[in-house]
């Protein structure tokens, strides 16, 4: 396992931390579809992960962590905070036109559809979990979703996402999470797994 420090994201973080989502999702089922064949895809993704970055290191109450060195890195939003507000997308809106098109209505559609069969029950939920392609599998994911997972089973309150790529669900189930029924997305779409985590006990 690669031995790293994970600590709180600051603003200072969110160009590296944009950087290394670009590069873990550029390969990403969902993010392909989203993007819709446009090209350049890190950079593109770099533009959308940094607005998004941009508003959630504003919010107090979302947990943002941080590899040492930057190559990974896990946003989780508190307890009943899952729903993203209309003044969260309106500031966000700049930098995913630049990433997803104009007239791409994807992206707002499939938020649209996962915050319509997300979970209401009390819970944290980690909104993005991403590691550099040239580290995974080494340990890092585990690492930087760890501080989170404790304080889950530390408080006893549950934890959710959505797997955008199949191959990462045995990872997340390593870690405690349970498959849900598929989030419905419209035809032609890549499947997005849903998985809910019960706190674990001593």
């Amino acid at each position: 396992m690669t031995q790293v420090t994970v600590t709180k994201a600051r603003s200072a973080d969110r160009e590296r931390l944009a950087t290394t989502f670009a590069d873990a999702f550029a390969e990403d089922p969902i993010f392909a579809w989203l993007l819709a064949g446009k090209p350049n895809t890190e950079r593109r993704l770099e533009r959308f992960f940094r607005a998004l970055l941009r508003d959630e290191l504003r919010q107090p109450d979302h947990e943002i962590y941080v590899a040492d060195d930057g190559s990974g890195g896990a946003i989780w939003k508190g307890i009943d905070r899952w729903k993203t507000p209309i003044s969260s997308i309106v500031r966000q809106m700049p930098g995913a036109t630049l990433a997803f098109g104009v007239r791409n209505r994807r992206p707002l559609q499939i938020l649209g559809v996962m915050e319509k069969v997300h979970p209401r029950e009390p819970h944290y939920y980690l909104e993005t979990l991403g590691t550099r392609k040239a580290v995974q599998g080494k340990g890092l994911g585990s690492a930087v979703m760890s501080p989170m997972l404790e304080r889950c089973d530390r408080e006893g309150v549950p934890a959710y996402l959505e797997s955008s790529n199949p191959r990462n669900i045995p990872f997340y189930a390593r870690h405690g999470f349970e498959v849900r029924d598929p989030v419905p997305l419209p035809p032609g779409a890549p499947v997005l797994t849903p998985m809910w985590r019960e706190p674990r006990t001593p």
